[in-house]
Order: C-alpha cells, then sequence, then structure tokens
C-alpha cells in the first residue's frame, strides 16, 4: 500500500519508538581492542602513536593497567600486538616465538590478572628485519641488474617454510595462556598447520580467528609506524589479497574454515564492507572485521578538523554490524565503551 495508508515515519516518531524498532544494535561485548606493547619500555612512559591519535605503545605494565580499566568499564576482549626490541630482529622473527617475548609476557600477565578474553596476533612481520610476514628469499640475478631487493620483483616469500614458524608463534602463545590465537599473515595453510600443532599440544581449545580475507590495502599505513612493520624491500601484494576481488575472498574463508578455523576475519572493514556480508551469508561461522588504523586515523582527523561530529564514529562501526560482523577489532572501544550497554 501506499500513501496515506503506509506512513513510515509512525516507525521514527519517537526515541522510544525508534529504540525498539532497533534492527542492528552495537554492544560491548562486540568489541576487541587492540593493545600495542613494547618490549623495554619504561613503565609510565608510554609513547604517542604519531599516526594514531589517542593512541600509544605500553610497557607490559602500563598495558595490563590499561587493560583493567577498560574491563572496567565493559570491555570484554583485548588483541595484543608486540613490539619487539630492533636489534633482535632477524631473517625468521625468532623472537615471535620466544618463551619470554613480550607477547608471551604479556598474555601471562593478562591472564592472571583480568577476565578479559585474550586474543594475540600470529604474524612474522614486526620481528623480521625485513619487515615481511613470512621468510624472504632474495633473487640474485634481479638484484644484479637492478642493484637493489628493493622491488616485488627481486624477492619471493615463501609459503610452506614459514608455516612451521608460525605453528611456533601459535604453540608459544597458547602455552602463555592465550584463548585465541589470530594469524594474520595470508600465508596458504597456515590455519591447518597452527590447528595441528596446538591439537599436538593440548591445546585443542584454543581457538583460532583467521585473517581470511586480508587485503593488501593503503589503510594499514598508521600500524606499521605503531609497531615498525613496514616492509624493508617489496610489498604483500604477492600474499595479501588483490582490493579489486570479492568471489576470492569467498574461497579464501572456505579454506580456513575446513582447516579448522572458529572465527573468519574480513581486513579492513569500512572499504569491504560487501565482503563481510559475503562471508556472513554464506558461512555459518562468527565473522570478526578490523576497523583499521587508518579508518581510525581517517576519522579522528575529520573529528579534529571540525568536518565531522564524534557520533560518526557509532555511525561506521554500526556500519560494520549492520554488514554481518558479530565482532569489530577497533580503535575506537576506549572512546565508546561509556556510550554502550
Amino acid at each position: 500500500m501506499n500513501f496515506p495508508i503506509t506512513r513510515m515515519r509512525r516507525l521514527r516518531k519517537s526515541p522510544e519508538i525508534r529504540d525498539i524498532f532497533k534492527e542492528t544494535s552495537l554492544n560491548k561485548e562486540d568489541l576487541i581492542y587492540p593493545l600495542f606493547v613494547k618490549e623495554g619500555l619504561e613503565n609510565g612512559k608510554k609513547e604517542v602513536i604519531s599516526t594514531m591519535p589517542g593512541e600509544y605503545r605500553y610497557s607490559i605494565d602500563d598495558a595490563v593497567i590499561y587493560g583493567k580499566e577498560l574491563e572496567e568499564k565493559g570491555l570484554k576482549s583485548i588483541i595484543i600486538f608486540g613490539i619487539p626490541l630492533e636489534d633482535e630482529k632477524d631473517e625468521c622473527g625468532s623472537q615471535a616465538f620466544a618463551k619470554n617475548g613480550v607477547v608471551q609476557k604479556t598474555i601471562k600477565r593478562f591472564k592472571e590478572e583480568t577476565n578479559l578474553v585474550v586474543i594475540s596476533d600470529v604474524c612474522l612481520c614486526q620481528y623480521t628485519s625485513h619487515g615481511h610476514c613470512g621468510l624472504l628469499k632474495e633473487n640474485d640475478s634481479i638484484k644484479e641488474e637492478n642493484n637493489s631487493f628493493n622491488t616485488t620483483e627481486s624477492i619471493e616469500i615463501l609459503n610452506d617454510e614459514t608455516l612451521d614458524y608460525l605453528a611456533k608463534v601459535a604453540l608459544s602463545h597458547a602455552e602463555a595462556g592465550v584463548d585465541i590465537v589470530a594469524p594474520s599473515d595470508m600465508m596458504d595453510g597456515r590455519v591447518l598447520a597452527i590447528r595441528e600443532i596446538l591439537d599436538r599440544n593440548g591445546y585443542e581449545n584454543t581457538l583460532i580467528m583467521s585473517y581470511s580475507a586480508k587485503y593488501a590495502s593503503s589503510f594499514y599505513g598508521p600500524f606499521r609506524e605503531a609497531v615498525s612493520s613496514a616492509p624493508s624491500c617489496g610489498d604483500r601484494e604477492s600474499y595479501q589479497m588483490d582490493p579489486v576481488n570479492a568471489r576470492e575472498a569467498i574461497r579464501e574463508a572456505e579454506l580456513d574454515m575446513v582447516e579448522g578455523a572458529d572465527v573468519l576475519m574480513v581486513k579492513p572493514a569500512l572499504a569491504y564492507l560487501d565482503i563481510i556480508k559475503s562471508l556472513k551469508e554464506e558461512f555459518n561461522l562468527p565473522i570478526a572485521a578490523y576497523n583499521v588504523s587508518g579508518e581510525y586515523s581517517m576519522i579522528k582527523a575529520g573529528i579534529d578538523l571540525g568536518y565531522l561530529r564524534e557520533d560518526v564514529i557509532i555511525e561506521s562501526l554500526i556500519s560494520i554490524k549492520r554488514a554481518g560482523a558479530d565482532l569489530i577489532l577497533t580503535h575506537f572501544a576506549k572512546d565508546i565503551l561509556d556510550n554502550l550497554d
């Protein structure tokens, strides 16, 4: 029926009416807050991240203190990103799976002192001397021709050889007590490698939240500055997804599901809402979305310059939920906890 019998504005006539007819809600338990923890940082001396307004690198003690504050406000889960000492980086990222590494120590502290669900990023990029997410092979003939390895063609990221290292990282996190490991490297087969090593060592109940559709995005810039993980040579386009592809995301997610992933993730979020929706419709698994650093900093800059109002934060996160995300990893979590139920 048409107007005047049908009046859609009846459903919007008051705040109370609008509340009871909401189709999408954003709750505290939907949010996962990323924490940057830096080895060797002096307590009480958190470092400003210049590319991410309001975000900091923390010592382990300060990270736990801040995590407790957010937990008191209703935060349910965090994801930990470690930053090792610069002189401890090497070709294989050995500090990523060190028993006494910064992430491993942070996990233990959080599990001892909070009730937060603790998630760990499983990757090598911020631990390797070259900044890539896997082991690197250099092409000597191309180096001789260009006198440099700073081209995509001059390097190869070794997929199968990297899997053992990623599995070691995940196992070390499980041994420290982590609830969920989140492989973000985009190597083929890494979910299976991680699932197998966890199960062999008695961690069959440790969840895997896989970065299933992680795109080679320009929105990662601020994060790479935050954790010093920019590649020193080449780029990541040979292993992260091409932003122009959508159907490929379904194949990536299906493979991860078959290999044992418990949660599928899309990264970034706002520029890939269609991918979130596709995965939600295709798979009967929880869907997470990473509202990444560039999306955060872009909106923060707009607010600081007066171009946007602060309520755009909630609107942007609601769009991610509306697309189908069950969980949202977001740096905005700290800003909005007081406004959520």
